[in-house]
């Protein structure tokens, strides 16, 4: 049984089914492209346990995560957070693929994934066992050794010299006609596509845990980037986990 959710505000609904989370987290059809980030926090700001972001969230938090799925076009996420999440080839289930399909998606999303040292394994099932061959967003700088072994697997994308550009990364994103992008972190890859002013959305699960240690936050970069965001939802779950949707103010 799936794990049961609440809907709190901007209206109430008790124990959603998943259509119904799926419409609460519908982006806006009249945006010509849309990127949104999904990450957990503790309530004293920990984004991960145990070096893992996955061992914060509880049921619903997973059954939210594979539901916001179904609306990309593109799974983008940082190469640090494919090796510390244990990433394979990322597929979605036969349910969730007819899904896409009947609402006009392709049956498996893309997955992007941010490395400026292409520090990728080539042969790991990231790449293997990709339903839909992925895309690698480096820097023109990256090892050409790196570079061409990857260059076999998967689409080799420079953007930018010595420091990836978040906004090109959105631009031949959208250019490829992948415009719904779903970004799962991780703090690297937040921080700097925020500092650059692309990030629409923050889908965020508060976990009723606090764990102090020196759990990095959600995101990380090299200089402040203050930006007003608006509450859209809110969810919780059986175990008191809160699940925010935050839209950027205009």
């Amino acid at each position: 049984m799936s794990a049961r959710v609440d809907m709190l505000w901007p209206r109430r609904g008790d124990d959603l089914r998943d259509e119904a989370v799926l419409a609460a987290y519908a982006p806006p059809a009249s945006a010509p492209s849309w990127l949104r980030m999904n990450f957990v926090t503790s309530l004293d700001g920990a984004g991960t346990r145990d070096g893992r972001s996955g061992g914060l969230g509880g049921d619903a938090d997973r059954r939210v995560f594979e539901l916001l799925r179904r609306w990309a076009d593109v799974v983008l996420v940082g190469a640090g957070t494919v090796r510390s999440e244990g990433y394979g080839g990322m597929r979605v289930d036969d349910d969730a693929a007819a899904w896409r399909t009947a609402h006009g998606f392709a049956a498996q999303p893309v997955l992007a994934l941010v490395s400026a040292r292409l520090d990728l394994d080539p042969a790991s099932d990231v790449f293997a066992t990709a339903p839909v061959r992925p895309i690698v967003y480096t820097v023109a700088g990256a090892d050409p050794a790196r570079r061409e072994a990857l260059a076999a697997v998967a689409d080799v994308v420079a953007v930018g010299a010595a420091d990836l550009d978040p906004a090109a990364v959105r631009a031949d994103l959208v250019g490829r006609g992948l415009r719904r992008i779903h970004s799962e972190g991780g703090p690297g890859v937040f921080g700097s596509f925020l500092a650059a002013g692309v990030v629409d959305e923050l889908c965020l699960t508060l976990a009723p845990t606090l764990e102090a240690g020196d759990a990095e936050r959600i995101a990380r970069s090299d200089r402040p980037a203050p930006t007003g965001m608006r509450l859209e939802g809110i969810l919780r779950s059986a175990d008191d986990e809160l699940l925010l949707r935050y839209r950027r103010v205009s």
